[in-house]
C-alpha cells in the first residue's frame, strides 16, 4: 500500500486516537486473554487460547495498516477555500436525475468514508464523476448497473 490515503485533519486524528486506543489498551488486553488462556494446558485443544490468538492476529493487522495509513497520509483542509469546483473535503448538494431528488454529500478520501454520514470516497463513481466539475454542470457516473446523471446544485462549503 504505496498509495496516497486522503484525511482531513479531523480524520487523520481519528486515526491517530484509533491507533493509539489499539496499542496501549487493546493489545494488552488481548495478550493478557492470550496469557491467560496459555496456563488452561493443551493448546491444541484450547479454545480460548485459539481465540486469543485470532483476536491478536486481528489487532496487530489492524494497527499495522493503521500505521501505513498515516505513513502516506496527504492531509486535505475541508474548510473554506475555493467553492468554485468540487475538491476533496468540499460538501455539495446535487440533483439524481433518476431519483428525482437531491441529495448532500461531503467528498473526503476513502479511509473517512462512510455513507450513513453521507461523506463518499473520492474513489467512489460518484466521487470521481464529481471531483473538479463546478456549480449546474451535469454529469453521468458510471456505476455497474448502468450510468446515470447527477447536476451540482451548490458547493455548501
Amino acid at each position: 500500500m504505496n498509495e496516497k490515503v486522503y484525511l482531513s485533519q479531523e480524520g487523520k486524528q481519528k486515526l491517530e486516537e484509533k491507533l493509539r486506543y489499539l496499542v496501549e489498551t487493546e493489545r494488552p488486553q488481548v495478550v493478557e486473554r492470550l496469557k491467560i488462556a496459555r496456563e488452561f494446558g493443551d493448546l491444541s485443544e484450547n479454545a480460548e487460547y485459539s481465540a486469543a490468538k485470532d483476536e491478536l492476529a486481528r489487532v496487530s493487522g489492524e494497527i499495522e495498516q493503521i500505521e501505513q495509513q498515516l505513513k502516506v497520509a496527504v492531509i486535505y483542509s475541508a474548510e473554506g477555500g475555493d467553492k468554485s469546483a468540487v475538491t476533496l473535503g468540499k460538501t455539495i448538494k446535487i440533483y439524481d436525475h433518476d431519483m428525482e431528488e437531491e441529495a448532500v454529500y461531503q467528498i473526503v478520501g476513502t479511509a473517512e468514508a462512510d455513507i450513513y454520514e453521507n461523506k463518499i470516497s473520492n474513489d467512489s463513481a460518484v466521487g470521481r464523476a464529481l471531483l473538479g466539475k463546478k456549480v449546474g454542470e451535469t454529469v453521468t457516473v458510471e456505476a455497474p448497473g448502468g450510468g446515470y446523471q447527477i447536476t451540482i446544485k451548490e458547493i455548501v462549503g
